[in-house]
């Protein structure tokens, strides 16, 4: 299927809800009222549930517990609670998504989060931009899963979906990846132009006279967090290591061979 056939299929691209369209509409503001936003978002029970359980989870790894969405975003930051709820907004929007283990997905996801802002730090890069990034970059592949259902069962069945080469694999099958399919979703619920563009190059970031900073942050962060849902060893990591783009980020090599525990949640 062609990726302008799939983006028409029903319920590929979903409707923005009003919450998401509010939170986007915040990376465009220099003053947000926190309070606002808590309040909105404290009127879903399930997006409010999804929030406290993220922000209580070990991956934060909080002194204490937080039972509420301003108490989040005291903790948190105003940024890091709004790249959850966005998260859990993508998460609600796609009530079905045959063959992807969302539970997984969403780990992963944050994991490569938490791994771009870390990356980020280090190549002076905005780290709450990235974080951002990080939580719906891979989204594009719930879209695919939705769209073509059959078509990735038996994809995914020759190809893990969080296997390393895989969107070299969907590319050759497809001419386009998840990357692409999850750009077309960010543009259509109108993201910022950066936010998109990351995720549109995060397969390629230097490719074509390319030069997308934040999209290779992305792509180191996206390979380390899917070597340790493998499990992979070091001896592992460094086959694997993505030497072209850690060059044009000039990151040691030896920045991302780490355990990173408390970092990568299990």
């Amino acid at each position: 299927m062609k990726l302008e056939q799939l983006l028409k299929q029903p319920n590929a691209l979903p409707t923005v809800p009003e919450l998401a369209l509010m939170l986007i509409e915040t990376f465009d503001k220099e003053d947000v009222d926190a309070r606002e936003i808590a309040h909105h978002i404290s009127t879903d029970p399930v997006l409010l549930a999804k929030l406290l359980k993220q922000a209580n989870s070990a991956f934060f790894g909080l002194a204490r517990s937080v039972t509420t969405a301003q108490e989040a975003i005291a903790m948190l930051g105003f940024t890091r609670v709004r790249a959850v709820v966005l998260g859990a907004v993508m998460d609600n929007s796609f009530s079905v998504v045959p063959g992807v283990k969302l539970e997984q997905f969403w780990r992963y996801s944050f994991n490569t989060a938490n791994m771009a802002r870390y990356v980020a730090s280090k190549i002076d890069i905005d780290l709450n931009l990235a974080f951002t990034v990080g939580v719906i970059h891979s989204i594009g592949e719930i879209v695919m899963h939705v769209g073509m259902p059959d078509v990735m069962l038996k994809l995914d069945e020759t190809m893990a979906p969080l296997a390393i080469k895989r969107s070299q694999t969907e590319f050759e099958m497809f001419g386009y990846t998840y990357a692409d399919v999850g750009a077309a979703l960010a543009r259509d619920w109108r993201f910022p132009k950066s936010i998109v563009n990351a995720i549109e190059h995060q397969r390629a970031p230097f490719d074509n006279d390319l030069y997308e900073p934040m999209a290779g942050v992305i792509h180191m962060a996206a390979w380390r967090a899917r070597a340790a849902e493998l499990q992979q060893s070091r001896v592992d990591l460094i086959h694997t290591y993505p030497d072209e783009v850690g060059e044009l980020l000039t990151l040691d090599p030896d920045l991302l061979m780490d355990d990173f525990e408390g970092v990568l949640e299990a």
